[in-house]
């Protein structure tokens, strides 16, 4: 138990004017105050869920389902290893066949999932650091187009590298305030999550501070920032779309009553699609209007609120405008694209890369099939993924075609041993045991998951890792 959390007197005051009745404030306060349970999301883009829990048995981690996401698991590890490596530098979380992801967090996901089945449009609104960004992707399987927003740079760079890691594919990446996404992508997506900015009470648990500049005047302000961002997740929806809107808070201000804001807006446009039957025992969370409101002892995890809404027709936007200016990629030449694609199966034994291949300078890039419904409605950061750097002589591939193709590669493969990973992720050549006569690039695997190029030499296989991903910490091994 963390003795240190700091929860004030106004803020349990405040919580005692909304806790349920069937739950006690003792109870809060005690789940408050003990130490988060570790949880992982197999990333299916790179492994499966089956695969994962061989290569956890083998290293001895315990694992406990989580109910509510088929690919989630509470985690133990060996005190050993628990004490001399830290998670995010095991090879299954490098290789991106994992991310370190709170239980509840992966709700909002979930919540969303059935809607993803038909969807080609989804905007995750509010997206770093990306856990469930790339749960969306995963869900959808790279298929579609998922519009991932982050108002905050930092966030965004750190955002980008996640999904690089994970091998997303599908994503394209814009920089605003959300608020801009009803005026300027009006009626553009068939599924929203607007996993809002929120004031954090739920995650004490993890954040002893989390609760140092509480007040509810805080809460009233975020909640205006709320109202505005969901309303213009109502327009931004198609009619017959579903939006998710989540927060990792507990106040009503910022949950329920930002939904019944919502309502009164639209209140013949809109229906609750209630979550009690979302997994098994999510009755025990759910509040007389359908939302999801997860309190720290229900499940013995971070607070958090889900509600989903179906969008039943369309309202006008009186506010609708129009990006300025041009879009600076243009399709990539038909006889240079052949000759792509002719060079990527004869090095790789891979079949021609389904999408649109586009050029802006020497830079070549790959969109989703279905992006160019989209493509000039907004100024992106990043869109889709950045296969190479065009020369006189062809393509010199980028990063990210390993880590996202290099699973459909099946030749010029490498399985790369603990020792050799480590020797990858901080920058060295990988040495090898035999002189090689083998030409051109290749594609590094540990964990049986992409994770990066190399290039084949004599006796070793050159590094090609970007030089901002390359880490000077203890990795692997121990």
């Amino acid at each position: 138990m963390d003795a240190n959390t700091y929860i004030p007197q106004p803020f349990i005051d405040d919580v005692n004017t909304y806790l349920p009745a069937h739950l006690t404030l003792d109870d809060f306060l005690s789940a408050c105050r003990r130490p988060l349970r570790k949880s992982v999301r197999v990333n299916t883009l790179k492994m499966s869920v089956e695969d994962f829990k061989l290569a956890a048995k083998e290293k001895g981690w315990q694992l406990t389902a989580i109910p509510w996401c088929s690919e989630g698991f509470w985690l133990v590890r060996p005190e050993k290893e628990e004490q001399a490596l830290a998670l995010g530098n095991t090879d299954l979380h490098l290789s991106g066949a994992m991310y370190v992801q709170e239980a509840s967090s992966m709700l909002p996901p979930m919540a969303l999932k059935e809607s993803l089945i038909d969807a080609t449009h989804v905007l995750d609104m509010a997206s770093a650091p990306g856990s469930k960004t790339s749960q969306l992707a995963a869900l959808m399987n790279n298929q579609g187009v998922l519009v991932a927003n982050e108002l905050s740079s930092s966030r965004l760079k750190v955002l980008s590298a996640t999904l690089k890691r994970m091998g997303v594919g599908n994503c394209a990446l814009s920089h605003f305030d959300g608020a801009i996404f009803g005026d300027y992508m009006y009626e553009c997506f068939d599924s929203i999550l607007l996993d809002a900015p929120c004031s954090g009470e739920g995650t004490v648990r993890k954040d002893a501070d989390a609760l140092k500049n509480w007040s509810i005047e805080s809460n009233i302000d975020i909640a205006k920032v709320q109202k505005n961002l969901i309303k213009s997740a109502f327009y931004a929806l198609k009619p017959g779309g579903t939006l998710v809107y989540s927060t990792c808070t507990l106040t009503p201000l910022e949950n329920q009553q930002v939904c019944d804001y919502l309502l009164s807006e639209f209140p013949e446009l809109l229906e609750v699609h209630p979550l009690d039957d979302l997994f098994t025992g999510a009755e025990l969370a759910t509040t007389s209007e359908g939302y999801l409101h997860v309190w720290p002892q229900t499940f013995d995890s971070e607070g958090f609120f889900i509600a989903k809404f179906k969008k039943l027709g369309s309202c006008d936007n009186p506010n609708q405008k129009v990006k300025k200016g041009a879009f600076p990629f243009q399709p990539y030449d038909k006889k240079a694209a052949l000759a792509f694609n002719s060079e990527l199966k004869k090095q790789f034994a891979v079949q021609p890369l389904s999408g649109s291949l586009m050029q802006r300078d020497k830079e070549l890039w790959l969109f989703p099939e279905e992006f160019d419904a989209i493509e000039n409605k907004i100024k992106y950061a990043r869109l889709g993924i950045h296969l190479g750097m065009i020369h006189k002589n062809g393509v010199r591939l980028n990063h990210e075609f390993a880590t996202v193709f290099g699973g459909q590669c099946s030749k010029n493969v490498y399985a790369l041993t603990n020792e050799q990973a480590n020797d990858y992720f901080q920058g060295k050549d990988i040495r090898l045991t035999e002189p090689t006569s083998t030409l051109g690039e290749v594609i590094l695997t540990l964990c049986g998951c992409p994770i990066g190029l190399g290039k084949w030499q004599k006796n070793k296989i050159k590094n090609s890792l970007p030089r901002d991903l390359v880490q000077n910490t203890q990795l692997i091994v121990w």
